[in-house]
């Protein structure tokens, strides 16, 4: 996460930095999956959640040291990479609502539940600019592209439901409200770009078609950003605890 290099002698730094370890498996392990198991890629980010949830609130809260800190060894990284985890599962369960044909209202909701997630995180890292100085700019970058590609994500559904209940006007405002605050949170990564770019290009089309209907069509007046509809999350998914295998608990003991 960072290039800075540290040296703590504690042997619950060390079982710190396996568990540490051992959540980021769990988790590139679910990436790995995603594509074809998405119940065992959600179970697998919701145990790595449950991981870096135990980290920062069993182990390195034990830790006594006066030494600089690597940023993996704070609970605050560990929290922040918890509720990343929980963004994560929460994506892929709305991948499996879609594949069972969910509602563009459900959609949103769970969309806006992943940006929610994502802010909490950048809160966690917000508040503890101490413990989070050291951290990535590539690692902020990602926290905050993914919360502003999932809210606009939200936002096309909650237009496209107010289109088809005839609210044309809103759900135009509500689209170009999107692209400004999307533009402004494009990505620096080039991969990144092109997937953010793709979902704004959606949303821009989306956008000229709505405005053609109704300029000849509705004639409705465009709502302004005072008058749209608040954005409703819904988070559905949970860490799985992490339990310590017996030999973590006796270590700890003797600790």
């Amino acid at each position: 996460m960072g290039p800075k290099f540290y040296q703590i002698d504690s042997l619950q730094f060390e079982l710190g930095m396996v568990l540490f370890l051992y959540g980021a498996f769990l988790r590139e392990r679910a990436l790995e999956v995603l594509p074809a198991d998405l119940v065992q890629s959600a179970a697998l980010f919701r145990k790595a959640a449950g991981v870096y949830h135990y980290l920062a609130n069993e182990v390195f809260p034990t830790i006594r040291t006066s030494a600089e800190r690597t940023p993996e060894c704070t609970s605050s990284v560990s929290n922040i990479m918890s509720l990343i985890c929980l963004a994560e599962a929460q994506a892929v369960t709305i991948k499996r609502a879609e594949e069972k044909g969910n509602t563009g209202g459900l959609l949103a909701k769970l969309h806006y539940g992943v940006a929610q997630l994502l802010h909490e995180a950048s809160v966690v890292l917000h508040s503890n600019s101490g413990e989070c100085k050291d951290l990535s700019l590539r690692f902020l970058d990602f926290i905050a592209s993914c919360k502003a590609l999932h809210e606009l994500k939200s936002q096309k559904h909650v237009a496209d439901d107010l289109k088809t209940a005839g609210q044309v006007g809103v759900a135009i405002g509500v689209l170009r409200h999107a692209l400004v605050n999307a533009k402004k949170n494009m990505p620096a990564e080039e991969l990144w770009k092109s997937i953010f770019s793709q979902n704004i290009d959606n949303v821009a089309d989306m956008l000229k078609k709505f405005e053609n209907e109704n300029e000849f069509v509705w004639r409705e007046k465009i709502a302004t950003d005072d008058e749209l509809p608040l954005l409703e999350g819904k988070k559905i998914v949970n860490l799985i605890p992490y339990r310590p295998q017996r030999w973590e608990r006796e270590l700890m003991f003797k600790i």
